[in-house]
């Protein structure tokens, strides 16, 4: 399908299926639920508008006040996420602008001594996916540079602001992509038709997100640890029938910060207190689903 094509009024990536009457989804060591951490650390560009603390200088160029703002969390804010989530245990499957590679090694330094993964999120968090003229080869050189700059090529995808075109996810797999986390339909994963290999959903959240939480919503640092944790406890109750996935999203520019990041410490720590629990990366539960459920 070109991007030139009318656009359709259904797609065809996945059939409808109600959680409710699927076959129980087993983790590994009988655990409830599937825990992964998603840092984005992203790179944005000095010459225009984009995510924005202060409205009244957004359309500035240079934007000092909000570009600075975000810098902050490649330069403090992720190794303050990095250090909480090392105390519990937790290791990230970054969704990693592939351009954080060039402009912030000693990031990709740490993350790959803590072990952390890395899944493709674009060149940079200022060029979204929908509207590309030469998509693909956007793909393969985002693929390309992360392998080049981390040692390891990505096998998953989180697109910048989710944003697809029609072809996304067949450029992806083309790219050997297996999993993307675009879709935030889901509880559990599920297969997606491409026209070549094989494409799993992983479930995402946009509502356990600091951006959502803190930049849409206004809500504190407490109060998003407070929805971390009832998040979880209902997925935990849900996933003693039948497994679960939680996502819990973040951004170093925001959940960085002291007043924010010592609530989400108190969220893992009320989550790795539990029994049953996976911790775990979004690599090892596409390889579990697919190797115990398969990918189609």
């Amino acid at each position: 399908m070109s991007q030139a094509s009318a656009a359709p009024q259904m797609h065809d990536r996945f059939p409808y299926s109600a959680i409710v009457d699927r076959p129980p989804l087993r983790w590994p060591n009988g655990a409830r639920v599937a825990v992964w951490v998603i840092p984005n650390i992203e790179h944005f560009l000095f010459d225009r508008p984009s995510s924005s603390i202060i409205a009244a200088t957004k359309e500035l160029v240079p934007d000092v006040l909000n570009y600075s703002w975000r810098d902050y969390g490649v330069r403090v804010g992720v190794w303050r996420m990095m250090e909480v989530m090392e105390r519990y245990g937790v290791k990230g499957t970054v969704a990693l602008n592939a351009d954080v590679c060039r402009h912030y090694p000693r990031i990709i330094e740490a993350g790959n001594a803590l072990g952390w993964e890395w899944m493709g999120h674009g060149p940079n968090n200022s060029t979204l996916m929908n509207g590309q003229a030469e998509e693909g080869r956007l793909v393969n050189a985002v693929v390309d540079a992360i392998e080049q700059g981390t040692g390891r090529r990505p096998r998953g995808w989180l697109s910048p602001a989710l944003s697809e075109s029609h072809d996304t996810l067949d450029l992806l797999a083309a790219a050997g992509i297996r999993y993307v986390a675009d879709w935030v339909n889901d509880e559990q994963p599920y297969p997606m038709r491409v026209k070549t290999g094989s494409m799993l959903s992983l479930p995402y959240s946009v509502e356990i997100n600091d951006y959502t939480t803190f930049l849409e919503q206004g809500l504190t640092g407490e109060a998003f640890g407070r929805m971390i944790c009832d998040q979880f406890d209902g997925l935990y109750e849900d996933g003693a029938r039948s497994g679960r996935v939680m996502a819990i999203c973040l951004h170093p520019f925001l959940v960085g910060h002291p007043h924010r990041s010592r609530h989400f410490a108190k969220a893992l720590a009320h989550i790795t207190s539990h029994p049953d629990v996976w911790m775990a990366t979004g690599d090892e539960i596409a390889d579990w689903y697919g190797k115990t459920y398969g990918n189609s």
